[in-house]
């Protein structure tokens, strides 16, 4: 019990010192542009020189928020990570998580839930909101 109030009070700890205010969506940018653009596109509109190849067509990210109109925070995060996993090519979308590991913050879905991630992945949500839109 007393771990588990411990684990309770450090994950609040984290949650109030870090949020959407440790997004950066210039980080983003250049992150997407290293590790997302070749299947997404320049554009992010699921065009990139990869799709071609792909079973399932990559996203169009510039559309996220169009479902209901609400950014679908913690489903991106977790397509990014890996918790939620999306085949395309007869395996999984490549999952970053790993190479984003360390760094810990926590951002905030629409609904105001918290999510833990780290920073790098929280700079590319951050960067994927500034898209919607366009």
């Amino acid at each position: 019990m007393k771990l588990l109030t411990f684990t309770a009070l450090a994950m609040a700890s984290t949650i109030a010192a870090t949020g959407a205010a440790a997004q950066d969506a210039e980080a983003g940018e250049q992150l997407y542009l290293h590790h997302c653009a070749t299947c997404h596109g320049l554009d992010a509109t699921g065009h990139g020189p990869m799709a071609g190849v792909l079973l399932i067509q990559p996203t169009n990210l510039k559309t996220l928020g169009d479902a209901g109109g609400k950014f679908p925070t913690a489903r991106v995060v977790q397509r990014i990570d890996g918790r939620d996993p999306l085949v395309s090519h007869g395996s999984p979308m490549p999952v970053y998580g790993p190479y984003f590991e360390g760094q810990d913050t926590a951002i905030k879905t629409d609904a105001g839930q918290p999510i833990l991630t780290s920073k790098p992945i929280a700079d590319l949500v951050a960067y994927l909101k500034t898209l919607q839109g366009k």
